[in-house]
């Protein structure tokens, strides 16, 4: 095993959980999973492969993933998601690498799926993450969607062999949804920030995304997921400028107790019929 700590954040991901443990205990003896409520078995999955289990109040993906970094044995920290399965090319990558100094970040090529099928091409095509850091150099932003890493002056970046294998979505309705979810997650953190929905973004940034995913980077040769795919960066796009509106307008109602922080807007979704 390697002086590193596998970190995951997770909600009711008993589907695909199982296959990421099983490539995780490959790599480290270290595997902290950071639990906001699954109702699935997600949990007894987890203490099979021996895991630290953490019950925590979900605070956003940066916050919580923090509260995992916190919790590890090792500084070295690689941060997966539960529907995430590392590749034996990447595994043997991991325990080839030098761990001596910390200034160094290991960014790793992703292969998204949508259902069983890889997507090649498109913007998911183009996936790769810093997920391998120091803990003693680096943390995440607090951020309750998108988050990312804060790279200080310095930092060595590197590249690892082999991928992570991201199941993104099951199916079109999971896709359809998730375009939602993230758009009023998008939507509240803009608010926060001060961004406002122009002109501009509510009407042209969509396609604009479209047709930049769809049509420049190639997602019309990933056949009918690829068109599905660009559809819902459109959507998603669309609506988080839409929501973010109306938090300008003080046409939302927000209440913190939400699982994973949602809001709940007066008009859910202006495209649904």
């Amino acid at each position: 095993m390697i002086p590193v700590s596998i970190v995951i954040i997770t909600k009711n991901e008993a589907l695909l959980i199982g296959e990421c443990l099983k490539s995780a205990a490959l790599i480290t003896d270290d595997i902290v999973v950071i639990d906001s409520g699954s109702t699935d078995g997600t949990l007894e999955i987890a203490r099979q492969y021996g895991c630290r289990i953490y019950q925590e109040n979900w605070e956003g993906y940066g916050a919580n993933k923090n509260k995992g970094v916190a919790l590890a044995h090792y500084d070295w920290i690689l941060s997966i998601d539960g529907d995430e399965i590392a590749d034996r090319r990447l595994i043997r990558s991991l325990h080839n690498l030098d761990f001596d100094d910390p200034r160094i970040v290991y960014d790793i090529k992703f292969r998204s799926y949508f259902g069983k099928k890889p997507i090649r091409f498109g913007e998911w095509g183009r996936n790769h993450h810093v997920r391998l850091f120091n803990r003693s150099q680096i943390k995440w932003a607090k951020a309750k969607v998108h988050e990312t890493l804060l790279l200080p002056k310095g930092t060595i970046r590197k590249k690892t062999e082999g991928r992570l294998h991201h199941f993104s979505v099951q199916n079109i309705f999971e896709c359809h949804n998730k375009a939602i979810y993230y758009a009023r997650l998008s939507a509240a953190q803009y608010a926060k920030n001060g961004n406002k929905a122009s002109f501009l973004k509510l009407y042209l940034s969509p396609s604009f995304v479209f047709v930049k995913n769809y049509i420049l980077r190639l997602g019309f040769l990933d056949g009918w997921e690829g068109l599905v795919i660009a559809k819902m960066m459109f959507k998603n796009t669309r609506l988080k400028y839409y929501y973010l509106k109306q938090y300008e307008q003080g046409k939302f109602v927000r209440d913190e107790n939400l699982p994973h922080h949602q809001h709940l807007f007066l008009n859910i979704d202006p495209f649904e019929k």
